[in-house]
């Protein structure tokens, strides 16, 4: 190699740097399953197509609850963590989601309803400065 080669590196390989040349990969050392990874690529999937619109717009909900309710630090476990800027993206992500998609969820609208308000008291009640009435995360999307 020349000394305008690109490629080329006066650098030494270092061990600590994945895909280095003086080390295996740190991944190498992964044991696998014995049966391989065949088993689990034969295992059913159900794919989206099969699904129906209000159990993905259901999932979605709960998980924009959950991420929200860690964001306020409700979580049942652990740490709790509070990042209102956070919380308040995701709240107001949920009530956008419910906002466009109540009349399709049937049963699940009024939990997810009463599940927002909720959300929404506490992240007013976590506030030292809270928004005025109708301002707060989501309110005029509900």
């Amino acid at each position: 190699m020349s000394d305008t080669d690109p490629t080329s590196s006066n650098i030494p390989s270092n061990p600590s740097i994945p895909g280095s040349t003086t080390q295996a990969h740190p991944t190498d050392a992964i044991p696998l399953p014995e049966h391989g990874f065949d088993e689990l690529d034969a295992l059913p999937v159900r794919e989206l197509a099969e699904i129906p619109a209000v159990e993905i717009i259901t999932r979605a909900a709960v998980m924009l609850m959950s991420a929200s309710a860690e964001k306020l630090g409700l979580a049942p476990d652990g740490e709790p963590h509070l990042d209102l800027d956070e919380a308040r993206r995701l709240i107001t992500a949920l009530a956008g989601l419910f906002a466009a998609s109540q009349e399709y969820l049937g049963a699940h609208r009024q939990p997810l309803r009463d599940g927002i308000k909720t959300l929404q008291a506490a992240f007013r009640e976590a506030s030292l400065y809270p928004d005025e009435p109708g301002q707060g995360p989501g309110e005029k999307l509900l």
